[in-house]
């Protein structure tokens, strides 16, 4: 069980406390905060998240290939994850989204997550 994050803040739950996950959305909750936390930026924990945001600084034909490397890279501590397909996608204003499809106990799942 862990806590919901929403753009960087936990979520209420509407009684004075924080909203909690548990089970498959625990597991997406986890995915997403891997896939938006920049990798190296926690000194005590420098492999977790991911270099998505370095997307923007490969040239357009590059950025497909790395979004695969760079989800693989950030969720391979998930145990029994296993990523199926990418797929990066432009956004305006220099954004971007990248959308994960996840095969996880036998389940598909699917989780965006949106970088700039």
């Amino acid at each position: 069980m862990g806590l919901c994050l929403r753009n960087g803040d936990y979520v209420p739950d509407g009684r004075g406390g924080l909203r909690r996950a548990e089970g498959q959305e625990a597991l997406l909750e986890r995915v997403l905060f891997r896939l938006t936390a920049r990798r190296g930026t926690f000194p005590f924990l420098p492999e977790l998240g991911s270099r998505l945001w370095q997307l923007g600084q490969l040239s357009a034909a590059q950025r497909q290939s790395a979004a695969e490397q760079y989800v693989a890279e950030a969720l391979a501590a998930e145990p029994g994850l296993s990523v199926e397909q990418v797929r990066f996608e432009e956004l305006a204003g220099g954004r971007a989204q990248v959308t994960a499809e996840l095969i996880f106990r036998g389940e598909r799942l699917a989780v965006t997550a949106e970088v700039s």
